[in-house]
């Protein structure tokens, strides 16, 4: 893995994100403001995990030599390639992409609720130089972005789990690839960051996988820190991912709540993350 974290706090969100990368789906194929942080720079784009096949085949449905022969194994190495005509050469078939591919109430995890706002979309996350969120248009380089937010109600003594999840479309892989190079800066300029609405982040450490460690998309990130808000319950976790497949990136957030432990979270964005994979597979396949 490639990273660029120090300290005791590097081991807990490295071992967070391996957990995450090495989270299966049951196939590979296939807060108000600007949250999930989708964009990288602002002129080429910017952040999600977990998933992979079970069974005999890849991704593209042939044999795969490189896999496991044991019940539920993930396979050794990701080898799905979009097909050509599948992938989005205007915003049209984007927004349809990734209207199709982003997780919906009854997509994520059981019991989750709409958010409000629930969607959003058409608009740009940029983080300035005062580590403040705004928005601004798309960029030349990105067909489209769309995001859903999903939220765990508060129950039992415990309080509401804000998720969301984004997928954008680039014109190029270059540009995806861009905007995930772009993300894992973010963090270390920003370690701190303003949401909008009274939402902070902060002590935020993010990792890149080494690509032999990724099992479900071309590439991953991994973004850890502490969450508050006006809604909050004080300090919470948050953890936060972004991949990519060919010119197509997703993202999950989930921001935590009281009664929460950090292991909660992950397994929701694990969940989050290899099932919007598995669906920007079936809209590229």
């Amino acid at each position: 893995m490639k990273l660029m974290l120090v300290g005791r706090h590097v081991a807990a969100v490295a071992a967070a994100g391996v957990l995450l990368a090495g989270c299966g789906g049951s196939a590979s194929k296939g807060g108000d403001g600007p949250d999930p942080k989708a964009s990288g720079s602002p002129e080429r784009g910017g952040r999600a995990a977990g998933g992979g096949e079970t069974g005999a085949t890849g991704a593209t449905g042939k044999p795969d030599a490189k896999e496991s022969t044991l019940p539920g194994a993930l396979p050794s190495a990701y080898e799905f390639t979009p097909d050509p005509a599948r992938v989005p050469k205007d915003a049209a078939r984007a927004r349809e992409l990734t209207r199709g591919a982003a997780l919906g109430e009854a997509d994520w995890t059981a019991g989750m609720v709409r958010h409000t706002p629930y969607e959003s979309g058409g608009t740009w996350p940029v983080l300035a130089d005062s580590c403040v969120w705004s928005r601004s248009a798309l960029p030349d380089g990105v067909l489209d972005s769309f995001t859903r937010r999903l939220d765990v109600p508060a129950r039992d003594g415990r309080g509401r789990v804000q998720g969301a999840v984004t997928v954008t479309v680039h014109r190029s892989v270059a540009g995806a690839e861009k905007e995930i190079e772009d993300t894992v800066q973010e963090s270390f300029r920003c370690p701190r960051q303003e949401l909008g609405g009274g939402q902070h982040l902060s002590g935020l450490m993010s990792l890149r996988f080494d690509q032999k460690d990724v099992r479900n998309a071309d590439a991953s990130l991994f973004e850890a820190g502490k969450y508050t808000g006006p809604e909050s319950g004080g300090i919470q976790d948050y953890v936060w991912t972004k991949s990519r497949i060919g010119p197509v990136t997703t993202a999950v957030s989930v921001k935590g709540a009281k009664g929460y432990k950090n292991s909660d979270l992950l397994r929701i964005a694990a969940e989050g993350g290899a099932k919007v994979l598995y669906r920007v597979e079936l809209e590229l396949k």
